[in-house]
């Protein structure tokens, strides 16, 4: 109630409080963001939050302009450039910028356009993973499940399409593609990443789901993951890892690398766990969201994979 009531005072006198700051600072309040807040995170949801909550007309409609823009997953290597010179044109003329005079701040504020808005279409093109559905009539589908088996078991020919096989590295039952409903090919796309990317992880990882007492099924816990992943990302929550870690305009791989963190992080926080059953996977996986969401309330976290090799 406190922060709420605190908000909206802020947001009244919001306007008094920038006019007091720009003629004392002769700076505007990005140029304060821009110039006192550290490269990553706090710069840029510095940025953000400013930006949004701009009532200025010109800056609104550079706001729906670069919204529109990430909605369709128009911000690529080849419009990029023109996109971030007509957010920074618009606010050195709105906000009555000299480039001569601050010549660093077109580069900083550009950069913090690049993260806050490759996020927004991030999140754009995972939800169409998502809802994209394994098809086994799709020949890119079959061949990505089929990667995800020979790198996981390279040692080991698959005996037919359909076989229960696949619940060796913990799919439910003979043919996988069930399992890929709620996530789509999404899922899919994560777990060969992994398994890819960090191989030794990965195997590592799979070793460990073998446990004959706090073993667990490997695929749908990595579907889950991403799940968790997917929830992170949308509401924002990981917005603080992403603008730590990318220093380009973010991609699907950002994601890969974000779920891949999670996924070899899960599995030492299971075993620490010490589960009786599978049947605590709930309770464990939301005690584990709730440490990433923690870690991620301090806005210098950047998560990385720091493989060590165990015995189990």
């Amino acid at each position: 109630m406190i922060r709420y009531i605190w908000s909206v005072i802020y947001w009244y006198f919001r306007p008094l409080i920038k006019w007091f700051l720009r003629h004392t600072t002769q700076m505007c309040e990005l140029q304060r963001i821009c110039y006192g807040e550290p490269f990553g995170a706090p710069r840029t949801t510095a940025v953000e939050r400013s930006l949004r909550s701009s009532r200025n007309a010109n800056i609104k409609t550079l706001l729906m302009y670069l919204d529109d823009a990430s909605d369709q997953r128009g911000i690529d290597n080849r419009s990029e450039r023109k996109i971030l010179e007509e957010a920074i044109g618009t606010v050195l003329t709105t906000k009555k910028i000299n480039p001569i005079a601050h010549p660093d701040f077109a580069k900083s504020f550009g950069k913090c356009v690049e993260l806050i808005w490759g996020y927004r279409q991030l999140c754009v093109e995972c939800e169409e993973l998502r809802r994209t559905p394994y098809n086994t009539d799709d020949p890119k589908h079959e061949l990505l499940l089929l990667k995800l088996w020979n790198l996981l078991m390279p040692h080991e020919p698959l005996d037919a399409r359909v076989t229960k096989q696949w619940q060796d590295i913990g799919f439910q039952g003979d043919d996988p593609k069930t399992d890929f409903r709620g996530m789509g090919i999404l899922g899919l796309e994560n777990l060969v990443y992994f398994a890819q990317e960090y191989h030794s992880a990965a195997t590592h990882v799979l070793l460990h789901s073998t446990h004959p007492r706090y073993g667990y099924a490997f695929a749908i816990v990595g579907i889950n993951l991403t799940s968790m992943a997917l929830r992170l990302l949308r509401d924002g929550t990981a917005k603080v890892h992403i603008y730590n870690s990318c220093k380009t305009l973010p991609t699907i791989r950002a994601f890969h690398q974000f779920y891949c963190y999670l996924f070899y992080e899960f599995d030492g926080f299971w075993i620490e766990s010490k589960p009786s059953n599978m049947m605590e996977f709930s309770s464990i996986q939301e005690k584990f969201e709730n440490s990433i969401r923690m870690a991620l309330a301090n806005p210098t976290t950047v998560f990385r994979i720091n493989v060590s090799v165990d015995n189990i």
